[in-house]
């Protein structure tokens, strides 16, 4: 949701930043790798107990997440391999955390479960209708808006990092609003198909 609406306002400071990536003869997958580093550092960071600078690096990793994406643009070598590569990220920055969380946290389990549980439902909706979808976006393929997203999961994913002692309820509340978000996405996918 946040991507998706509050996207606009950040888009001056993201494409400035890939201006200047791009006259440095920075490439997109450079990006793309710094991205998932400072996501696997983020969630090594939690084993110690560095919190403040596992949050941290979470967010430099979500913001040069974004930032792979408009520098592809900004040099005009958006690639399918490109948009492979991020997603396939992602998704491993998000189970990197989870690890490290539950590693530090037997009382976390069966949130956790639940967690990778929705997230697999959500994925599987999203990237099943974004690659039958005819229709196109600035992402290389049809993205499905939806009440959660990476802005909304890295917030959630900073107070389980930083609140110990309130990590299973909020671990739960984020599994349901994922979850919730898978169905909205399926029932758009039913409308969108039967067009």
């Amino acid at each position: 949701m946040l991507d998706t609406h509050g996207r606009q306002y950040l888009d001056p400071l993201i494409n400035g930043s890939a201006h200047i990536l791009s006259r440095m003869g920075i490439r997109p997958d450079q990006v793309t790798w710094l991205a998932f580093l400072a996501g696997i550092a983020s969630a090594m960071m939690i084993l110690p107990g560095l919190r403040l600078l596992s949050v941290f690096l979470l967010w430099v990793s979500g913001f040069l997440d974004t930032l792979d994406g408009a520098l592809a643009r900004e040099t005009r070598r958006s690639s399918s391999w490109g948009t492979v590569l991020d997603i396939t990220f992602d998704r491993l920055v998000e189970l990197a955390l989870i690890i490290c969380l539950a590693l530090t946290d037997h009382h976390i389990w069966p949130a956790m479960i639940l967690l990778l549980s929705g997230i697999i439902f959500s994925m599987t909706i999203f990237l099943t209708v974004g690659a039958l979808s005819e229709k196109a976006s600035s992402k290389s393929f049809y993205y499905q808006a939806g009440l959660m997203e990476r802005t909304e999961g890295f917030i959630f994913f900073s107070i389980m990092i930083l609140f110990r002692n309130i990590r299973v309820p909020v671990t739960f509340l984020f599994s349901t609003l994922i979850i919730i978000t898978g169905f909205q996405r399926l029932f758009e996918a039913r409308r969108l198909f039967r067009k």
